[in-house]
């Protein structure tokens, strides 16, 4: 029998010091922070420069960018201590590419959407996430049909989209993904994160 490793865990869209502190107690491997500012789950840098001064090596810092020229990603990289960038919108492969960090691929999954055409135009990224298709950039807050999601992919899957603490198991269950990403599901409000329930999400996704 081979054992698969659990999936790792990253809480996305954090603003306040107080929510990196609980999610990195809770044993999350990964926080996002979102440089969209259409978003309201937006931080400057100089905020998140603060919210890194709470976030300890080895939980990885990811910076998620929509459609930002490369000058935009420029400076928030000299300046913020990232290790993995997220692109979200419409970039090409060259526009995610020759920043020095390595980076994940982001999907807006519906029916019609060939998930494994779409990998393929992006060979050198570290992962393809999948959320949930919206007419607008961001997160819905609502699942997709994991059906949709194709057995085999040339690339490892991270899910996302509309997970909670009462979902996660049973997607993780379907799709096996390497990764589970998680906003809304474990907010009071937006931007605003809440303990017991990030707490909650580590444990059903250790639990499966």
């Amino acid at each position: 029998m081979t054992l698969r490793a659990k999936p790792r865990i990253k809480v996305c869209g954090l603003t306040r010091v107080e929510d990196v502190q609980a999610a990195v107690a809770a044993g999350v491997d990964a926080i996002g922070l979102v440089f969209y500012a259409d978003s309201p789950r937006h931080v400057t840098i100089a905020q998140a420069k603060v919210l890194c001064q709470a976030i300890p090596p080895f939980v990885t810092i990811v910076g998620l960018f929509v459609n930002a020229s490369r000058a935009e990603v420029h400076r928030v990289i000299e300046a913020v201590p990232l290790n993995l960038l997220q692109f979200h919108g419409d970039e090409t492969v060259d526009q995610c590419e020759g920043f020095g960090l390595p980076y994940l691929r982001a999907a807006r999954v519906r029916p019609g959407v060939d998930l494994l055409e779409f990998a393929s135009q992006f060979p050198s990224a570290r992962a393809l996430l999948l959320d949930t298709w919206t007419p607008a950039f961001g997160g819905s807050g609502e699942s997709f049909d994991w059906s949709l999601v194709p057995s085999s992919c040339p690339l490892p899957v991270i899910l996302s989209g509309g997970l909670h603490p009462d979902n996660v198991a049973a997607a993780i269950r379907q799709v096996q993904p390497v990764a589970v990403d998680v906003s809304s599901g474990v907010e009071s409000a937006k931007g605003i994160k809440d303990a017991d329930k990030i707490r909650a999400f580590v444990e059903a996704v250790r639990g499966v």
